[in-house]
């Protein structure tokens, strides 16, 4: 029974390192998303969720981040 309660505390902090892995990589923008985002911002402005619509996966937020962090002019 120790080993089955050590086990599943191997397990939880698995998962903690997955999430966190699996939301770094969401981070990241293919080529060809940066491309879309770009384009689309030029057609329709910071309307971030329609900008998300044309990208499966991604959200608004995860967008606009992207393109805060990647173009926004700190003066």
């Amino acid at each position: 029974m120790a080993d089955f309660e050590h086990s599943s505390s191997d397990d939880s902090s698995a998962d903690t390192g997955a999430e966190y892995t699996s939301q770094e990589s969401k981070l990241e923008f293919s080529e060809d998303e940066e491309i879309l985002i770009t384009r689309m911002y030029n057609l329709v402005g910071e309307r971030w969720s329609l900008i998300a619509g044309r990208i499966p996966g991604r959200s608004a937020e995860e967008i606009e981040g992207y393109w805060t962090s990647r173009y926004s002019t700190s003066e």
